[in-house]
């Protein structure tokens, strides 16, 4: 086959989406080598560092359209993927080239989520009616449709009224930087590089709303003298961010949350590019994640990964994500996540039990096993 990616995110986006295209396409070039692979990207970078193979191709705009970037991706890309003679196209981050359908290209997109349409006044109104109509009409002309969890596949079918038959359910993957032990002395270098605690629980995410943040503060507020272990918090907000430090200052938790977005070793490439952070799960007692929803929640299987216990919501994609190894919460209570907490923190039998159920779920979602999947998508669409 002659497949072809919508690669913009894997050279834009360092997190999130960038690593899904980079994930995904890196195990295709690995596990799949007979088929020809075409990066199509409006702007090269030095964050994704492709293979030099000769199947492996990186396709830019020439001509006019090297100044019109933009539309080259959503539209004027077609004209390349037919002169390429692409047998299949892959819309990575839910969009697809309009006109597409118009071409001899099959083409497929994966929609991660549809959290815009669950929470429009977290975006501005402009974001919510050029994602929806960018989105709506990827489910509409595509050929067909990934989706990284159940809980996406039901809110196409219940917002957009996609038919069930036309999405498939693949899983993500996480990077393989995770799944290795770190040793002890490098361990011990991270935990001096940035000053962390001998126990702390760990926050990874975005600062946002929907994300939860406060609720861990409010959690640890109401264990103050029964649980008295820190939380150290991997990410980075705005105006939700200062709402949640004026509660932890209200609260007398000032020395207990510690936001390493403002320690100065942030600015190192170890930080920057998250190579520090499996030795920050690992030296944790374990990732708290009460999220409200996600399309797929990837810190948990990070956490799976990382062998230690998790914690998270009882809601949204969750339970896919964290089958039976996480400890769930209702994520609109607080005692509800202390418990959890006092738990994963005084049970010796409940930590090792998470840990061990926690090695064994995460194999459902190897790279390996993630990448075949979606090959199979591919076999069944070219035939």
């Amino acid at each position: 086959m002659r497949i072809a990616f919508d690669a913009k995110r894997a050279f834009q986006n360092d997190t999130g989406l960038g690593n899904y295209v980079r994930i995904l396409t890196s195990s295709f070039f690995k596990d799949f080598p007979e088929h020809e692979y075409f990066l199509m990207v409006p702007k090269v970078t030095d964050l994704y560092k492709v293979p030099n193979k000769p199947n492996i191709h990186t396709v830019t705009p020439t001509g006019l359209a090297k100044t019109f970037r933009s539309l080259w991706r959503s539209k004027l890309v077609t004209k390349d993927l037919e002169k390429l003679k692409i047998d299949l196209y892959h819309g990575m981050s839910h969009e697809i080239p309009r006109g597409i359908q118009n071409t001899k290209v099959k083409s497929l997109v994966t929609m991660h989520d549809l959290i815009f349409e669950r929470y429009p006044e977290q975006y501005k109104a402009v974001d919510v009616q050029i994602y929806r109509q960018k989105f709506k009409y990827a489910c509409e002309h595509s050929d067909f449709i990934i989706t990284v969890s159940q809980q996406t596949k039901e809110d196409l079918i219940n917002f957009y009224k996609t038919p069930a038959d036309k999405i498939q359910v693949c899983y993500c993957s996480c990077e393989k930087m995770y799944l290795e032990t770190v040793p002890e002395l490098q361990k011990q270098a991270i935990k001096e590089k940035y000053n962390l605690p001998d126990q702390f629980f760990l926050s990874v995410g975005s600062i946002i709303e929907r994300k939860n943040l406060l609720l861990i503060c409010q959690a640890m507020h109401q264990l103050k003298g029964k649980l008295n272990i820190p939380l150290v918090v991997i990410g980075r907000g705005g105006s939700y961010m200062h709402k949640v430090k004026e509660f932890i200052a209200a609260h007398g938790l000032t020395n207990d949350v510690i936001f390493l977005s403002e320690h100065p070793q942030s600015q190192s490439e170890g930080f920057r590019k998250s190579w520090d952070f499996p030795a920050i799960y690992q030296l944790s007692l374990g990732l708290i994640y009460p999220t409200i929803f996600e399309g797929f929640g990837l810190p948990v299987l990070e956490g799976l990964f990382s062998k230690i216990p998790v914690i998270t919501s009882n809601i949204s994609c969750m339970p896919e994500t964290g089958g039976d190894a996480a400890y769930y919460i209702d994520p609109f209570d607080a005692e509800s996540l202390a418990e959890g907490m006092m738990g994963v923190a005084n049970d010796t039998f409940l930590r090792n039990t998470m840990i061990e159920k926690g090695i064994i779920h995460a194999q459902n979602f190897t790279q390996e096993i993630c990448a075949a999947r979606v090959m199979d998508v591919y076999r069944r669409m070219v035939g």
